[in-house]
């Protein structure tokens, strides 16, 4: 077992139709408008950019993350993460019979930060609570993004 790697699942019911939601979450650079703990997100071009993230634990995670697949006809954003964690994230948003859609979060990585590695043993499980503590954050907030747009 690789005590640095990390696979993360997450469903988000939302209440807006799947294209919608699919063009809010491809803007990745508005997210801190309606995501806390993603602090800052900085564009570098059409495909890559930098993003500052922060969640309960005291530390920051920087991540460059690079477009690998933009579909909305499937409803798929794909990226690969590099920096202080490495691997991809992929969302994929489909439709359901409500009217609104489900968000699904997938996110393989390694942890490539020293100080976090050296935590890889005793802080593991904490390491899951922040990261799942972050996911309810997010759709909280995406969620009152929605109603509100």
């Amino acid at each position: 077992m690789n005590l640095h790697h990390y696979r993360f699942h997450s469903r988000w019911p939302l209440p807006a139709p799947a294209p919608v939601v699919h063009r809010i979450l491809e803007r990745v650079e508005d997210y801190p408008r309606w995501w806390p703990q993603v602090r800052e997100v900085t564009r570098t071009d059409a495909t890559t950019g930098t993003a500052r993230i922060r969640s309960v634990l005291p530390y920051d995670l920087v991540v460059v993350l690079r477009a690998q697949r933009r579909d909305p006809a499937a409803g798929i954003l794909e990226v690969r993460l590099d920096g202080d964690i490495t691997g991809r994230a992929r969302w994929t948003v489909t439709p359901v019979d409500t009217g609104g859609c489900l968000a699904r979060y997938d996110q393989e990585a390694e942890i490539r930060k020293p100080l976090l590695r050296r935590l890889a043993v005793p802080a593991r499980c904490l390491f899951r609570a922040n990261h799942a503590l972050m996911m309810r954050a997010g759709r909280r907030g995406l969620t009152a993004h929605l109603e509100a747009v």
